[in-house]
């Protein structure tokens, strides 16, 4: 059995993979990645009559995403597969995206989008088959290229840029399983994709005062 989490984003989605998804929640609360993580896994694994043994493998999106949102859920997919001998992947979060758009025939290149805060978005563009042409990139929501579909939280977030809202608007941990699975984007390692240093920071050698 596949266990698939992403915490890229505000929500956390969390999946499991037997032969097709088995089960698949997002949580009802933003922001509270180390709250949830481990009592959605909890349940999701209640739910199937299973445990952790049970699991085979892990996946986790790597993002890009926020540093406290993307730790917590790599940090909990590296613990698990240590804890249980099980191995751990990693997939770019618009990528997953990316595979969804694609399973709806786009028809033409394409790009995902993610909130990255700051008034700005992650972005990358892919062909009409999904497979990645450029990025990701982070940056104000005008820099997305919009000559084609543009998925993802950027239509929802600022529509006066980027005006025609298209599903899927967030990563589903269902489509994580499904991408891994079937091989349908890059696997890489469970490491976090940031693009930018985070807020906070360690603090300077204090000034010499004269």
């Amino acid at each position: 059995m596949l266990l698939a989490l992403d915490t890229a984003t505000p929500r956390v989605a969390v999946a499991l993979w037997d032969d097709g998804v088995v089960d698949n929640a997002v949580s009802d609360v933003t922001m509270k990645h180390g709250e949830m993580l481990a009592p959605m896994i909890s349940a999701a694994l209640d739910r199937v009559g299973a445990v952790r043994q049970d699991v085979t493998a892990v996946v986790a999106g790597v993002g890009p995403g926020p540093y406290t949102g993307l730790r917590v859920g790599l940090v909990t997919a590296r613990t698990l597969g240590l804890a249980l001998g099980i191995p751990v992947y990693g997939v770019c979060t618009l990528d997953v995206l990316a595979a969804q758009a694609a399973a709806g025939s786009p028809g033409r290149p394409f790009a995902t989008t993610l909130d990255a805060r700051r008034k700005e978005l992650f972005w990358a563009t892919y062909d009409e088959a999904g497979a990645r042409l450029d990025g990701p990139h982070v940056g104000a929501p005008s820099a997305v290229p919009a000559d084609g579909p543009v998925f993802g939280a950027g239509p929802v977030l600022y529509p006066d840029v980027l005006p025609e809202v298209r599903e899927p608007v967030a990563p589903d941990a269902g489509w994580l399983a499904h991408v891994v699975a079937e091989e349908l984007a890059e696997i890489v390692d469970p490491e976090p994709i940031y693009l930018r240093r985070p807020d906070a920071a360690v603090p300077g050698p204090a000034k010499r005062v004269s």
